[in-house]
């Protein structure tokens, strides 16, 4: 996905600064300078984040059964230029959308309309609970549930937040943010069945670990520490959610673990080393 372009293959859950292929096709002009996030809903509505050169902002596509990939007219969003736009996301139900804005520490919240254009919830964008909100991901199990990291507020006092989220888009703090101890967690992954989330430390180079109750509250359960851990930034479960994949820019390689509830242990294979030259900041695994 290149600057100002939005690619067919765009699809999947929300990709920071990535994209899931799908469909092979042209790229399609995102409607702004750089796209650096999009999601999708499973019936075909895409939205992708912009920035840079005056044209940040959220716009919306359709992607139809054959891989055509349409704008959707009058479904822009602008947000100021500089609010560093990173996640955007859907729930489960696709009839709310979120994104981070990283510069000011604020997360916008939509209403999504039947037409596919999205309405601002009373009150947005919502102020986040602590310096730098980026990874964003709704509970698999329970649409009304988002959980954000907050990764700018200085050493050892990394946080995530969760927050309920009505049916307008309005969100509601669940308790003051969960702190990890640690710098910089960048990026959340939550586990299928919606018991567990995992905060990707970019800073502190591991991986906090949390359970989550039913009301959406946080208990940190511990951090796992992982070979050449520096710099990751982005973790995916796999399909069958037994394994977690962790990537990023600065060590170069995927680092791999098992999963058993809440526990992660890296496999005696990890980490894998990418080419070199790259500069790994997402990754999806199929």
């Amino acid at each position: 996905m290149g600057g100002g372009e939005v690619s067919r293959e765009c699809a999947g859950r929300g990709v920071p600064l990535g994209w899931v292929p799908v469909v092979v096709g042209v790229p399609v002009g995102s409607a702004g300078a750089h796209a650096v996030g999009c999601t999708s809903t499973g019936r075909g509505l895409v939205y992708v984040a912009n920035v840079g050169n005056g044209g940040s902002n959220y716009t919306g596509f359709r992607l139809s059964d054959d891989g055509q990939l349409r704008h959707i007219p009058n479904s822009t969003v602008a947000v100021p230029e500089g609010s560093g736009v990173g996640d955007v996301l859907f729930n489960s139900t696709g009839d709310r959308l979120v994104g981070t804005r990283d510069n000011p520490s604020l997360i916008d919240s939509f209403a999504v309309k039947a037409n596919g254009r999205l309405v601002a919830a009373k009150g947005s964008p919502f102020p986040a609970q602590s310096l730098g909100p980026i990874g964003s991901e709704f509970r698999p199990t329970n649409p009304s549930q988002l959980f954000v990291s907050n990764a700018h507020a200085g050493p050892g006092l990394g946080t995530v937040s969760s927050f309920k989220v009505s049916r307008s888009g309005r969100l509601t703090a669940v308790a003051p943010a969960f702190p990890d101890g640690q710098t910089a967690p960048c990026w959340v992954e939550i586990t299928h069945d919606g018991k567990y989330l995992f905060a990707v430390n970019t800073a502190s180079a591991n991986l906090s670990r949390y359970s989550i109750n039913t009301n959406g509250s946080l208990v940190l359960l511990g951090t796992t520490a992982f070979t050449n851990g520096a710099g990751a930034v982005d973790a995916r479960l796999s399909p069958d959610g037994s394994t977690l994949s962790v990537t990023g820019g600065a060590s170069r390689v995927v680092s791999s673990f098992t999963v058993h509830g809440g526990d992660l242990t890296e496999l005696a294979s990890s980490p894998t080393a990418l080419p070199a030259g790259s500069s790994p900041s997402g990754l999806v695994v199929l």
